[in-house]
């Protein structure tokens, strides 16, 4: 079973950076499609970036252009590089696993870390 640990999490202001990372359990993970989501308080839980093991990248209207995700299979991680924060991307950040390919819909993942914090504020 695949098991994910994000870290990278924090506080940050308006305009700022900031890079997440997940790291996987197994040796086989570039066999699997990883995704991003987000979750802020009161708000359901929503896409942000996802890459398949072919290294395919989709991304959301709101990550378009200011996130990047990519990953390391070499060292079973993944990443999501965060730029131009704003203060609604304040949520917390979660990965996502599954068989080959990446997914917008979170109903798809059966594997999932426990959530880094992001929060965005002046």
């Amino acid at each position: 079973q695949l098991q994910l640990v994000e870290s990278g999490g924090g506080l940050a202001q308006p305009g700022d950076s900031l890079s997440l990372t997940c790291t996987a359990s197994e040796n086989t993970f570039l066999n699997y499609g990883m995704g991003w989501f987000r979750q802020a308080p009161g708000k359901e839980r929503e896409f942000v970036a996802a890459i398949g093991s072919d290294f395919t990248t989709q991304y959301s209207d709101s990550g378009k252009g200011r996130f990047t995700i990519s990953r390391d299979n070499r060292k079973n991680q993944l990443y999501l590089q965060m730029n131009s924060l704003k203060p609604v991307d304040t949520a917390a950040y979660y990965c996502a696993g599954r068989a080959w390919f990446g997914s917008r819909s979170s109903s798809e993942y059966p594997y999932w870390g426990q959530g880094t914090q992001v929060t965005v504020s002046s």
